[in-house]
């Protein structure tokens, strides 16, 4: 069986909603989704020999929101949020490990 594919996305609240292509929803707390995004800008770049440079990790992205979204391929989200980060490409694959890791809560 193929991996699900979000069919819906919302926004409800401070989360944004997806429900899956097996029936699940999850609910991801935007401060969350901005915290895990998985760009360079936010999880650091590393150099030739693996040293990561950049990145801001332990930064608190209270009350930031999603204002927008836009599907990447058949295989991702592109989350746009209220301070202007819109580089994060998030792969279905790793939603849901957010969701399964406590990101997103499932129903």
């Amino acid at each position: 069986m193929s991996a699900p594919v979000p069919e819906k996305i919302a926004l409800a609240g401070r989360e944004v909603a997806i429900r899956w292509s097996d029936g699940t929803e999850d609910y991801y707390p935007m401060d969350v989704l901005r915290a895990a995004s998985p760009s360079a800008e936010n999880k650091g770049e590393p150099d030739l020999l693996g040293r990561v440079h950049g990145g801001t990790p332990g930064k608190d992205f209270s009350g930031v929101t999603v204002v927008g979204w836009q599907a990447v391929g058949g295989y991702a989200v592109q989350f746009k949020f209220s301070d202007g980060h819109s580089t994060g490409i998030y792969s279905y694959g790793y939603l849901k490990g957010l969701a399964a890791r406590g990101g997103g809560a499932g129903a």
